[in-house]
Parts: C-alpha cells; sequence; structure tokens
C-alpha cells in the first residue's frame, strides 16, 4: 500500500470516528479499536493498549492523543521515512477534530435558538446512554477479546493486558492512593512509572 493512499484511509477513517463519536475521547475509543484493529488490521491488541496508556498520560484529550499515535504508528509499521510518519500524526488528528469543529461552528449558531424546544432536549436527553454504552464498551474492548466465526461469538479475556502480578500490584497501588488519598495524579502517575521501571 503506497503512503498516499494509507493517508486517505487515515484521513477518512478518523473523520468518521470524529464524525460519529458522541461523548468525548474514552466513547472514541471502541471506535478507533475497531477500526485500527479489526477492520484495517493496523495495530495489535496489545500496541492499541499501549497507544491508549500513553494517551492517557500525556496532555490532551485521550482520543485525540490516540489518532495521533495511531497515524504516527501506521506509516512507521509501513516503513514510511520519520517526516511522514509525522505528516500521518498531522492528517489523523487533523481528521478526527475536523467534524467537531465543523459541528460546533453549527451548533453555536443554531443553539440559541433550539435550547428551549422540545424535540432538541429529547434528543440530548437519549445521548446520554449512549454515551455511557460507548464508554463501557472501551472498557470492555480492552479486557476481552470478542470473534465471530461461522455465525457463533466467542470471547475470552485478553491475557496481555493482565500480564502478571506486578501489573496487578502497580494498579492496586495507584488505586489505592487515588481513591483513599489526596496524593496528585501526576505523582501517581510518576511513581507507577518508576515502580515499573524497577519492577521490570
Amino acid at each position: 500500500m503506497d503512503e498516499l493512499t494509507i493517508f486517505l484511509e487515515l484521513f477518512k477513517t478518523f473523520f468518521l470516528i470524529g464524525l460519529f463519536t458522541i461523548g468525548g475521547g474514552y466513547a472514541m475509543l471502541s471506535l478507533i479499536e475497531t477500526q485500527t484493529v479489526a477492520v484495517h488490521g493496523w495495530l495489535s491488541e496489545g500496541e492499541f493498549i499501549d497507544i491508549v496508556g500513553i494517551s492517557q498520560m500525556t496532555p490532551g484529550p485521550i482520543g485525540i492523543n490516540s489518532a495521533t499515535y495511531v497515524g504516527y504508528s501506521v506509516l512507521q509499521g509501513q516503513g514510511a521515512e520519520q517526516w511522514l510518519c509525522v505528516l500521518g500524526s498531522f492528517c489523523s488528528t487533523f481528521a478526527v477534530v475536523l467534524p467537531s469543529f465543523i459541528i460546533m461552528m453549527v451548533f453555536v449558531k443554531m443553539y440559541a435558538r433550539l435550547c428551549n424546544n422540545g424535540i432538541f432536549k429529547g434528543v440530548m436527553t437519549g445521548l446520554r446512554p449512549a454515551v455511557v454504552g460507548l464508554i463501557g464498551a472501551a472498557a470492555l474492548i480492552m479486557i476481552f477479546r470478542f470473534s465471530i466465526e461461522d455465525g457463533s461469538v466467542s470471547f475470552g479475556i485478553l491475557h496481555e493486558n493482565f500480564p502478571d502480578w506486578k501489573s496487578w500490584l502497580i494498579f492496586a497501588a495507584a488505586f489505592a492512593a487515588s481513591m483513599w488519598t489526596k496524593v496528585s495524579p501526576i505523582l501517581v502517575i510518576v511513581l507507577a512509572g518508576i515502580a515499573g521501571l524497577i519492577l521490570y
């Protein structure tokens, strides 16, 4: 596959993800995983989980960070030069943001007239459970592997996302620190990284 085709596929894929995602970055993750792992085969399940982890730790919305990382990784996986990989990051990031920008520009112009409309309120109320469902789907995708073969659905736990007791220990410590102390989340991330460096 040549670079131009990859750029076009990246743009189309992330434009559609940005267009049909409601509820922010976490809701976007299930669509990104489906397109990049299942549909296009650009990434493995493990690579996608790594991208999610890095996207959470870096500043900015997780969906946009994931798009940036995927754009770079896809071109790098095709053996492209580094400047083309950077352009791939820009392409996927621009594509995922563009629909929201266009919709918000239209929305801002129409909101003042529609905010008291009963149909508009009903649509907004109906979208809330869909957002919860999309976020839940993102969590399930990171835990389970789903496959459909010969009309039958099977699933299993993604053991590569739960590697060993060391990972569970770091998770438990980070969870406890976040829930029951006033430790800064940034400090939790830094300490988890240091713990991973020491344990692995």
